[in-house]
């Protein structure tokens, strides 16, 4: 069994583990395997094994590794989990399921036109930026129900919250507050926990932990 397959079947149990231990009935995330930058050899024995959700964070990358996989592959299910530039818009929806980076009103609107035209609706994260940091993406967290009704009137598929904690900084706090702002919204939905925080996700209910350097190690 490939070391990828070892890890993700590690991961699986210590997410069971946690969710017994938290007691938490009627509750299953799903696991994005974060495979930017890993070639396909690497991701092939997950796909192999059964694994149907991963993640990548440029769209060119993407462009270059995965449309024939999925082809051939039905079932897999593409996430787009960095920041989505408008240029690259009509490429990405094509090619993801998922974008969970949707943070301003332009690419709102762009998405919208090119899901029209391509007539494919991915289903859509509000990244929200919890640490108010200028250095990242995402809406300030007093704008979401204004920015959520825009992105309803352009008829995207909005199913949820996404955050990334600032570095550094406990990230159950952030984690608490995403669940809390999921709650008063009617979103179902939170992309939420990494590599080095995913067990403290799960306590806030996370329904996609975008896991990397976990399954496929450490990025050279």
């Amino acid at each position: 069994m490939h070391k990828t397959v070892q890890n993700l079947i590690k991961i699986q149990k210590e997410i069971q583990s946690k969710i017994n231990e938290l007691n938490y009935k009627d509750y299953q995330p799903e696991i994005i395997a974060i495979s930017k930058t890993f070639k396909m050899d690497h991701i092939s024995h997950l796909i192999e094994y059964g694994h149907k959700h991963f993640g990548e964070n440029k769209v060119q990358e993407a462009v270059e590794k995965w449309p024939n996989i999925k082809l051939k592959n039905k079932n897999l299910i593409l996430h787009m989990v960095g920041t989505l530039q408008t240029n690259k818009v009509k490429y990405a929806i094509k090619l993801f399921d998922y974008i969970h980076s949707v943070d301003n009103l332009k690419l709102a609107k762009k998405i919208s036109d090119e899901q029209k035209r391509h007539n494919k609706k991915p289903k859509i994260f509000i990244q929200i930026n919890l640490g108010n940091e200028v250095q990242k993406s995402g809406i300030i967290k007093s704008d979401l129900n204004d920015f959520y009704s825009s992105c309803k009137e352009l008829d995207l598929d909005v199913v949820g919250t996404m955050c990334l904690p600032p570095e550094g900084e406990d990230s159950m706090l952030y984690f608490k507050e995403l669940n809390e702002l999921n709650q008063s919204t009617d979103l179902k939905e939170i992309s939420m926990g990494m590599s080095g925080d995913f067990l403290k996700a799960l306590e806030f209910r996370s329904t996609f932990l975008r896991i990397g350097s976990k399954i496929f190690g450490e990025r050279s």
